[in-house]
C-alpha cells in the first residue's frame, strides 16, 4: 500500500524518512566546499590580488564607503599564505590570520564528521556571538583609524 494511504494509529509519531542517495550524504557539502577551496586556491595562486586587472571582485563595503571591513585583505592574505609569506599576510589582515587556525579546524571537523556519516554544525552561544560581532566591529574601527 502507498505510504500516504497507510493507516497510522492515533497518537503515533509519523514515520521519518531520511533522504536516500549519495547527494544527501553528510560528506557531500564539506567535500564540495573543499573542492571549491582547492579550485579557488589554484586560481588565486596564479592571480596576484596586489596587482590590478584581475577578475577578483572588490569588497562591496569598501567600494561604497571607502573604509576597510573586518574581512578586507582576506584575498591578499590567502595569496600571501599560498606563497609562503606570513608576515605580509599579517599586514593584510591580522585578525583573519589569527582566526585562521580556528576556522580551518572547524572546516576539518565538518569534513571528518561528514565522512563519518554525521552532520555537524558549529553552535555559538549568544555570548560568543556577541563577542565575535563586537570584535569585528572593534577591528573595523581600529583598522580604519589613520
Amino acid at each position: 500500500m502507498a505510504d500516504h494511504l497507510r493507516h497510522v494509529p492515533a497518537g503515533a509519531p509519523p514515520a521519518v524518512r531520511r533522504p536516500s542517495g549519495l547527494r544527501h550524504h553528510p560528506a557531500v557539502a564539506p567535500l564540495g566546499a573543499l573542492a571549491a577551496a582547492v579550485a579557488a586556491s589554484a586560481y588565486l595562486y596564479n592571480t596576484d590580488p596586489h596587482q590590478s586587472g584581475h577578475w577578483l571582485p572588490r569588497c562591496p563595503f569598501n567600494w561604497v564607503t571607502g573604509l576597510l571591513c573586518p574581512a578586507c585583505g582576506g584575498t591578499r592574505l590567502a595569496y600571501d599564505l599560498l606563497h609562503g609569506d606570513p608576515v605580509r599576510a599579517f599586514h593584510e589582515n591580522a585578525l583573519l590570520l589569527i582566526a585562521s587556525p580556528v576556522m580551518l579546524g572547524m572546516c576539518v571537523r565538518w569534513l571528518v564528521e561528514g565522512l563519518r556519516g554525521r552532520r555537524w554544525r558549529p553552535v555559538l552561544s549568544p555570548r560568543a556571538q556577541y563577542a565575535v560581532l563586537g570584535l569585528a566591529a572593534l577591528w573595523t574601527v581600529v583598522r580604519n583609524i589613520h
